[in-house]
This record gives structure tokens, C-alpha cells and sequence, in this order.
């Protein structure tokens, strides 16, 4: 467990999530909107759509969280392998299906057009060793990834797209709760993502009774921004990110763990 201090310097919050991004995480973005011209409206003075790149940012998302919580699993010393959770079932499976989850989420993008803007990721120092670590950035990305599909929900071109932004979103908000739950069986007593510093245990505690998912619309108002948003962890040598390259191919290679029953995925009906 983290010491305050400790803790509050590594913590990936709202500032330094945004605030690390370098020149290609701008380029990223710069190609992500030059992309969105494309659409769903043929005719030669029809307004461009962000339908391709609310897809692509999406899928690299998906992408960035398939490693995520593939690495989370199998990294050697991560939480699911050592600690409390390394006996708590329900805990451990909850990781495989978020997993799963994400990976099929990327899948889908993929399948329907969607292009992942890089393949090979980085995470903060101690990511995968330190517990405090892991639930402050699974959280932040669960933030990001919410506030992607909400804009999908709002930007997208046809209501097709919308419904499906809207029915990944909401796994995506059961990730970001199921999240808060692995912090307080860690032992740990709060977990911070964009929103700050959230309890999750005694005598702080405070419930995720949210009454509405959150797009934090002052630094995340458009897509472009999630994209650049994600800069640091596609970028190599990003402050308070560790060396090593974490490749997509990888993870989706293999299955998570072995003996672990696989979760249980319905076919995309909106």
C-alpha cells in the first residue's frame, strides 16, 4: 500500500493526464480530425461527419485497454497474481471478463471500420506492481473511455452508432464501478481518477451514486481531445511512464489466464 505522498505523486489525474502530451499525440489528433471527414452523406456539400474519428479513437482505446487489463492479469507481481485478489474469485474474474470485454469491443470498431492510432503502449511507473498505481490509471482510462462514448453518443451521424456507443459505454461505466470495489478488497482506502480523489472504504466512504455519467467537458469537450488525451501513453519517454513497450499483438494473442472460464458475450443487438 501507498504512502499519501507517494501516492499523490503518481496519482494520474486530471492536469497531468492532459497536460502530458507531446508532439505526436498532437499529430494523433491531427489525424484523427482529418479523417472524420468522411461520412455517411455522399453528396459534395454535405457537412463532415466525426463518425471515423470517434471510430479510430475508440478502437485505439480499446486497444490501449485490451493490454491494459491483459497485463493486469499476467504481468508477473500484478494485483490479480499477488495480494488479496490473488484469492478473491470474483475479483480475478471480473478482470478476465473486462478483458474479454474490451477486446471485443475492439473487434467490433475494427469490423465496422474503425482504426486503431497506434498498436504499442506505455504506462505509468509501476503500473503493474504497485496496486495504487493500478486502480489510479484503470479508473482514469474507465473516465476517458466513458467520455469517448458519450461523445460518441452525441456525435455520431447515425442512430445506429449512437445506440452501440451508448451499450459500450455502459460496460464501460460497470468497469470504471467494479474498479472502485478491486480498491477497497486491495485495502486501499481511496482511488483517483479525472474526477480526484474518490473514497472507497471507511470512515471516508462515499458510494458511486452517480446520477449521470460524465463527459468533463472542460478537458475532454470533443474528441480530438480524448485522442490527445491517450498521448502519453502512446508516446515513448512521457514523464512518470516507465520504458517498457506493452505491444497490442501480444494480448491479443493469448488468452488471459489459464483454467479461467471465459465471460459469457452476447452478440451486439441494440
Amino acid at each position: 500500500m501507498q504512502g499519501t505522498d507517494k501516492m499523490d505523486s503518481q496519482q494520474v489525474n486530471r492536469r497531468s493526464f492532459a497536460a502530458r502530451v507531446g508532439s505526436a499525440a498532437i499529430g494523433m489528433a491531427a489525424t484523427a480530425m482529418a479523417v472524420g471527414c468522411g461520412g455517411g452523406n455522399n453528396s459534395a456539400n454535405a457537412a463532415p461527419t466525426m463518425d471515423q474519428s470517434i471510430l479510430n479513437a475508440a478502437a485505439t482505446a480499446e486497444a490501449l485497454a485490451t493490454v491494459m487489463y491483459y497485463n493486469i492479469i499476467n504481468f508477473p507481481g500484478s494485483i490479480y497474481q499477488t495480494g488479496p485478489l490473488s484469492t478473491n474469485a470474483p475479483d480475478k474474474a471480473y478482470l478476465v471478463a473486462g478483458y474479454e470485454q474490451e477486446l471485443n469491443h475492439y473487434n467490433f470498431l475494427v469490423a465496422n471500420g474503425g482504426k486503431a492510432l497506434a498498436l504499442t503502449f506505455y504506462f505509468p511507473t509501476g503500473m503493474f506492481t504497485d496496486p495504487q498505481v493500478t486502480v489510479n490509471t484503470l479508473v482514469t482510462l474507465e473516465d476517458a473511455f466513458i467520455t469517448a462514448y458519450l461523445i460518441g453518443v452525441r456525435d455520431f451521424s447515425s442512430t445506429g452508432l449512437k445506440v452501440i456507443a451508448g451499450q459500450i459505454m455502459g460496460v464501460e461505466a460497470e468497469h470504471r464501478s467494479l474498479a472502485r470495489v478491486i480498491t477497497n478488497d486491495l485495502n486501499l482506502t481511496s482511488v483517483t481518477g479525472l474526477a480526484g480523489s474518490e473514497y472507497v472504504s471507511a470512515p471516508g466512504f462515499t458510494a458511486n451514486n452517480l446520477a449521470y455519467e460524465r463527459t468533463f467537458s472542460s478537458a475532454l469537450p470533443d474528441i480530438s481531445h480524448v485522442v490527445s488525451a491517450l498521448g502519453p501513453f502512446v508516446t515513448p519517454g512521457s514523464a512518470g511512464y516507465g520504458a517498457t513497450s506493452f505491444p497490442f499483438s501480444t494480448a491479443n494473442a493469448a488468452a488471459p489466464s489459464a483454467g479461467q472460464t471465459p465471460v459469457t458475450l452476447a452478440g451486439i443487438t441494440p
